[in-house]
């Protein structure tokens, strides 16, 4: 027999699995030492409105049956060694799903990975944090995994139209991630988990006759007429398929470029341009849990989501909260010599001291009219120009300009900076000689608007660490709505974050996955 609870518990009751059992038992009216039943929570979410945190929880307890798996996706692989190939170019989330769907439906992806395997790029992840050296094909953003292998793992998404988000995450599971993301409102995985997450996919995909190159950078598209037939490598080899995936992340410039001189048609896109926020964990905590400084043994790190309208010289722009990371560390995230980008990210137990965010304002093609000049790449060589110039505030290493909130908001130069989770080192700077006036006003609007909506959050024991800008592509590679073909290339899919159509690891691969399944359906008979 099933019987199903919805429960406000104590983070105690919640998270303590024999506390639980107790809870839902009594809840049942059975006695707290039977043995025959099995309970377990389907779906968890924290509600810190109150001042005292409460964990609502749906549950279910099997009597006297044998509950069933919690996975309901099994994906059945079968060897396609040799069938005809597409091509993926890129071995991001959006990547490795449409390659695992390709293989799904019977037909072998070929996936093209610019960057070295996941193991691999930690020498050179290690080199920017230490020796300040970029590698401009393996660093955090480039190499198998894409962005989000170390990242924090953010799994939870809005993009519930894109795909089957259970389903996504049904793979990750069956793929080494724990069923407690299937359970948490907000899931996550962790930058100590994922590198083996990304190891055991790939795996799956050369398991069932699929090809993952690595080092192999896309130089140029193999046209005939107005349909792709394939790619060519910086080692001159070329690769050809039923059709190419081009699924290569939001910083992937070189791409863009080659798009450009091909003639192929993408547009500037709108994105968010800011810093890094870094707080004490145990500040972020008390103002969330109304805990003091100890929010205790079972609730996890908390977090926050924030956003501001603000208007400046008449124009209204969000100032908002992006990839918040409880408990986690800030990191070098540029792809090139001579630039300067900040990331954030947590390991799975988010036990760190530090809090960061990006704080980001959106940023409209009407704010850059002098970069107008360069058409779809507008947005683009924006961004990039604002990276330089961090670079040069920062020392020209990859030590990266910072100051401290209030002294920011009150335009002084912080005669010191805090103590940090980013490695690479701090550069005491006047973070609006780095931005450009339209973002740096707005932040200040907006950090003593959050202070507001979180008492203690505006505060000199805060800095900005610049330079977060790589929130999301600043080039959109067009298609069509239904069939996700590019505009104007037959047998062209631009997938993912890097095509304008996804903004995390979930959404990504849900894109990939239709992006295989359209192709598939369109060329394969």
């Amino acid at each position: 027999m099933k019987k199903e609870f919805t429960l406000q518990l104590s983070p105690q009751e919640a998270y303590d699995p024999i506390i639980f059992q107790e809870v839902i038992l009594k809840k049942a009216g059975l006695p707290v030492d039977s043995t025959d039943v099995v309970a377990r929570q389907v779906k968890r979410s924290i509600d810190a409105r109150g001042r005292n945190v409460k964990v609502n929880i749906l549950a279910e307890l099997f009597v006297k049956e044998t509950p069933p798996a919690m996975l309901d996706h099994r994906p059945e692989y079968k060897n396609v060694g040799n069938e005809d190939p597409i091509i993926i170019v890129g071995a991001g989330p959006a990547g490795l799903f449409a390659a695992l769907r390709a293989i799904e439906l019977g037909v072998k992806p070929i996936v093209i990975e610019r960057g070295k395997d996941v193991r691999s790029r930690r020498r050179d992840l290690a080199a920017i944090n230490k020796d300040h050296v970029v590698n401009p094909d393996s660093n955090y953003c480039f190499g198998e995994g894409g962005a989000g292998t170390y990242s924090d793992g953010k799994l939870y998404t809005r993009s519930k139209k894109r795909g089957d988000i259970r389903r996504i995450m049904e793979i990750f599971v069956a793929h080494g991630a724990t069923e407690e993301i299937l359970v948490d409102a907000h899931p996550h995985i962790g930058t100590n988990k994922l590198p083996k997450l990304v190891e055991d996919l790939r795996e799956s995909i050369r398991q069932f006759g699929g090809e993952v190159l690595f080092d192999t950078r896309v130089e140029d598209f193999i046209l005939e007429g107005n349909e792709m037939k394939g790619v060519v490598t910086q080692h001159g080899d070329k690769i050809t398929g039923i059709g190419v995936i081009l699924a290569t992340g939001h910083s992937a410039r070189d791409i863009f470029y080659l798009l450009h001189k091909k003639e192929i048609t993408i547009e500037a896109k709108p994105f968010a341009l800011g810093v890094r926020i870094e707080h004490s964990q145990n500040l972020i905590d008390s103002i969330q849990y109304h805990c003091g400084l100890d929010r205790g043994p079972y609730l996890p790190a908390s977090a926050y989501s924030l956003v501001h309208q603000t208007e400046f010289k008449k124009k209204q722009r969000g100032v908002f909260s992006f990839c918040m990371c409880p408990g986690g560390f800030i990191v070098p995230s540029a792809t090139a010599p001579g630039e300067l980008v900040v990331n954030g990210m947590s390991p799975s137990r988010r036990d760190g001291k530090f809090a960061n965010s990006g704080i980001v304002a959106s940023v409209e093609l009407e704010d850059l009219p002098e970069y107008q000049k360069f058409g779809p790449l507008a947005a683009m060589e924006f961004q990039a120009d604002i990276e330089k110039k961090a670079w040069l505030y920062g020392g020209k290493t990859q030590a990266a300009p910072a100051q401290r909130m209030v002294d920011f908001v009150e335009k002084r130069v912080s005669s010191n900076l805090l103590d940090t989770s980013y490695q690479p080192g701090l550069n005491s700077v006047e973070m609006r000689d780095v931005l450009p006036d339209f973002i740096s006003e707005r932040l200040a609007m907006a950090f003593k608007a959050f202070g507001q909506k979180m008492k203690g959050y505006y505060t000199n024991d805060s800095q900005l660490i610049g330079l977060e800008s790589r929130t999301s592509s600043p080039v959109r590679i067009p298609r069509d709505r239904e069939s996700f073909e590019h505009v104007q290339i037959k047998r062209l899919y631009p997938c993912g974050e890097g095509a304008g159509y996804a903004g995390g690891i979930v959404s990504a691969a849900m894109d990939g996955e239709r992006c295989a399944e359209r192709l598939i359906e369109a060329y394969v008979k």
